[in-house]
């Protein structure tokens, strides 16, 4: 029987009227006419936030692309919200500074780009983590689609049955995965340079990113000089666009390892038992099992890990580079350089509980220490050789250093400095 008035916690039944002797309807009583009350215009809170939208769709692929945007915009806003500031201007000064940044990184290193000058753009955290997004589905999406149930089903009766719940399913987790992903470190990201992946949309590749209001709360949190932070950001992300743009091999490299790494990806359920021996076997030993790939690392096979360590290596030689660079290019025109470096290695170590759970789920953790592990392999080098050591690097893939030969300098200070040197770029 329906209620007539409902409170929290308990049901109430309207009671009855009372009996009277004038048994003639009496006419009702007027009601008082109800305004509608004036709009709020005072500041709004967010205390029980609506998850985003999931993609109501199906669309074809493994991945939600549209729902990791969604969710990535709404973990990045759970966060303290940035600081005002105006992009126009920021633009502007981002503008000049990355074309000082390359006069300096070509007179540091010999580095100049074959593509013509940086191109600067400020974004904040959603047009990060849409840049990003676009990033992943060139050059990751065809790769992710053929883990897509509903082409996999064509050789499997129960996944025929079951493809396309399947699909939708696993399409919308990757997405709040990505999206999880993305939304956290679009708050802790200040710059990057965007590849060159295709000729589609060219445009909005190639492109040097700021993250607008991380970049301006960083410098107001810690009294740094705007325009001596900002250049100092903008060697480190100039000197990654050199590296791919000015040494002509380096660009394909990197993607055809990519490429090799994913596209050997295969589902295969026995997988995760072998992932969860290796990690017993690991603590066991008493290591730390997400230390060196995160969870990939735990699932992939022998030649797959091969693979990532050979990416593993790459990372550290160029993120070690760039941080080197940075520092030693500005020094004449950044005197704040090395108080910059010593708070940003010291916030890349500041991640606890979740957060730091996170680090070493998607593998932020193994990155941190590429830069560690790569300008100790750098510094090592060029004690051993100069600077003219280190440029052996940049003369072919067979150059590079294995991953162990990273951790293990005087290996491949072993292995090359008695070759001879070609012609750099020949």
């Amino acid at each position: 029987m329906p209620c007539g008035t409902v409170w929290p916690g308990r049901c109430w039944r309207r009671a009855p009227p009372a009996p009277s002797d004038d048994r003639r309807a009496l006419p009702p009583a007027p009601r008082a006419t109800r305004r509608a009350p004036p709009p709020y215009t005072g500041p709004v809170t967010l205390l029980d936030p609506v998850l985003p939208a999931v993609d109501d769709v199906p669309l074809p692929g493994a991945v939600g692309w549209d729902t990791a945007v969604r969710v990535a915009g709404w973990v990045g806003s759970r966060t303290r919200m940035p600081v005002p500031y105006r992009p126009d201007l920021l633009q502007i000064e981002f503008d000049e500074l990355t074309g000082q940044a390359e006069e300096l990184v070509a007179a540091s290193t010999g580095l100049r780009s074959a593509a013509g000058p940086a191109r600067a753009r400020v974004t904040d955290r959603p047009g990060w983590v849409s840049a990003n997004v676009a990033s992943f589905q060139r050059l990751l999406g065809p790769h992710f689609d053929r883990l897509d149930p509903s082409r996999l089903s064509e050789s499997n009766t129960v996944l025929s049955r079951l493809s396309g719940p399947l699909a939708t399913a696993g399409r919308t987790a990757t997405g709040v995965q990505m999206g999880v992903v993305l939304g956290w470190l679009s708050t802790r990201v200040l710059g990057q340079y965007d590849l060159l992946l295709t000729e589609e949309a060219a445009d909005d590749q190639d492109l040097v990113y700021f993250v607008g209001p991380n970049v301006v709360a960083l410098e107001r949190q810690h009294g740094f000089e705007p325009r001596e932070f900002r250049l100092w950001l903008a060697l480190h992300e100039v000197t990654h666009r050199c590296q791919f743009t000015a040494i002509p091999w380096m660009r394909d490299y990197f993607v055809s390892l990519v490429e090799e790494g994913i596209g050997s990806l295969e589902p295969d359920p026995a997988r995760l038992a072998t992932a969860l021996k290796r990690m017993t076997d690991e603590i066991r030993a008493g290591r730390n099992p997400l230390d060196d790939n995160g969870a990939l690392g735990l699932v992939a096979t022998p030649e797959q890990l091969e693979g990532l360590h050979r990416i593993q290596a790459l990372m550290s030689l160029l993120e070690g580079h760039g941080d080197v660079t940075m520092d030693r290019a500005g020094a004449a025109d950044i005197p704040s350089a090395a108080h910059f470096s010593k708070v940003l290695r010291a916030r890349r170590k500041q991640a606890h509980g979740l957060s730091r759970i996170l680090q070493q789920l998607i593998g932020i953790e193994a990155k941190l220490r590429q830069y560690e592990e790569g300008e100790r392999f750098i510094a090592a080098v060029e004690e051993s050789g100069g600077p003219e050591l280190l440029d052996h690097v940049w003369r072919g893939p067979e150059w590079l250093p294995s991953l162990e030969e990273i951790r293990d300098p005087s290996t491949w200070i072993a292995r090359v400095g008695a070759s001879p040197a070609p012609a750099l770029f020949s």
